[in-house]
């Protein structure tokens, strides 16, 4: 019986292509928001320095080469401001991933100026004694850095502390230090004149994508095939090197992370414009809706047709508290109001400063009945309020008039302007009544 193959659907991104994709978006966002928050740090210290030394190589290694070059150099200067020794973040590792990547998309001069200048980082440490303050990995970076320059042509110093097969040796055991000896290895046997020795050790070589780039034993054994005289297989190397570098162009990547970048800002300008038109929409002393956004609830649930009825509040007594006790508790007065008239009133209504001293409840899907109720649980809470503790001597009352909204009139406007008048005409006729002692 002949077995059927199943294949994915042509132009479908698959399940884990979506999930490195979504995971590479968290990582990048991470690392966006990780830069600002350094750069919004008042006093840098030691710690700051070091996070910014972190974040340089998490750039390296996901190839972000010029946003690692730039903040090992804030790493460097934070380190230096802190009393941090130059060469800790002298960062040769990262330097070297950069001048691979030049090299892997043709620009081998960038290359040998990137790798010349760290040479010279490291003779002016040695000259200055201070080789042992570098870490291991740093040194087998150091060697490679040597090794690759000799691969490409340049003379290297052999017998002295800059000798790469020395410095290929630091670095223990790490996985980072063993490609960097495999890699080395291939690039000496290339600097002394045996390509197939070189494309020899490029066969046995495991290395990780990660630590010099993908391109990079492709890149290598076109420098072995050219050094050999097969300009065939260079080339064909060569394209190799080329389009794998394509897939981490440094370019691209950049653009991608000003993208995350400037999808950020969006989001936080989208949250402060929020902000804004919520503190355009709210009172800022009772923290209550204010008359714009009252006027806009009311339409809104007039358009869709609900029964609506409103309420309007005037402080009986308020001129009274501003002129025996200042504007001050009169402020004191109209948040204790708010904070009153809020709590009695039932789940969904509104309540809102109309301005001044007047207050406006709406309530949405009620009747006359259900107004009268709320009216008499405000006027009960008010006047059970300790205002002698607050305003002595100085009695506050509440009035309060309600009106129905006719949704079937003339326009919601209109219908809303007519509700207004008579819920202030029932407020002055309650006024007007003896208030219960």
């Amino acid at each position: 019986m002949k077995r059927r193959r199943f294949a994915p659907r042509a132009g479908t991104p698959g399940r884990a292509d979506k999930e490195v994709a979504g995971a590479l978006d968290r990582c990048v966002t991470h690392l966006v928001k990780a830069a600002r928050a350094l750069g919004a740090v008042e006093d840098p210290d030691r710690d700051t320095a070091w996070a910014w030394h972190d974040l340089a190589m998490a750039y390296s290694y996901l190839s972000f080469h010029g946003y690692a070059l730039g903040a090992i150099e804030r790493a460097r200067q934070l380190g230096l401001a802190a009393g941090i020794p130059e060469e800790t973040f002298a960062a040769p590792g990262i330097r070297l991933r950069n001048a691979a990547a030049l090299d892997h998309t043709g620009d081998s001069d960038g290359c040998l100026r990137v790798l010349r200048d760290v040479a010279a980082d490291l003779s002016r440490f040695l000259r200055g004694g201070r080789a042992d303050q570098l870490r291991p990995s740093s040194l087998a970076a150091y060697g490679y850095a040597a090794a690759r320059r000799a691969a490409l042509g340049d003379r290297v110093e052999t017998g002295t502390d800059a000798d790469p097969c020395r410095l290929l040796r630091h670095g223990a055991d790490s996985a980072r230090a063993r490609d960097m000896r495999q890699l080395g290895r291939v690039c000496l046997a290339i600097a002394a004149g045996n390509p197939i020795e070189a494309v020899t050790l490029l066969d046995a070589a495991r290395v990780s994508h990660e630590t010099l780039g993908a391109a990079e034993p492709a890149r290598l054994r076109s420098i072995a095939y050219a050094r050999g005289g097969d300009h065939a297989s260079a080339h064909r190397a060569d394209r190799h090197a080329f389009r794998l570098a394509a897939q981490r162009n440094d370019r691209l990547r950049d653009v991608y992370i000003d993208g995350i970048a400037a999808r950020i800002d969006h989001e936080e300008m989208r949250r402060e414009a929020a902000r804004y038109e919520g503190e355009a929409l709210t009172d800022p002393l009772t923290g209550l809706p204010n008359r714009r956004r009252l006027e806009r609830y009311i339409a809104a649930v007039v358009a869709a047709g609900e029964q609506v009825v409103i309420g309007v509040c005037d402080l009986d007594g308020f001129k009274a508290v501003n002129t025996r006790h200042g504007h001050h508790s009169g402020d004191l007065v109209l948040q204790r109001i708010a904070g009153v008239i809020n709590r009695v009133m039932r789940r969904g209504d509104f309540v809102a400063r109309y301005g001044g001293d007047e207050f406006v409840v709406v309530l949405a899907g009620a009747g006359m009945a259900d107004a009268a109720e709320v009216a008499r649980r405000i006027e009960a809470a008010v006047r059970t309020e300790d205002w002698e503790s607050l305003v002595p001597g100085t009695p506050v009352g509440v009035p309060i008039g309600f009106a129905e909204v006719n949704a079937t009139g003339p326009g919601p406007r209109d219908a809303l302007g007519a509700a207004f008048e008579a819920a202030d005409r029932e407020m002055l006729r309650a006024k007007t009544r003896p208030r219960a002692s």
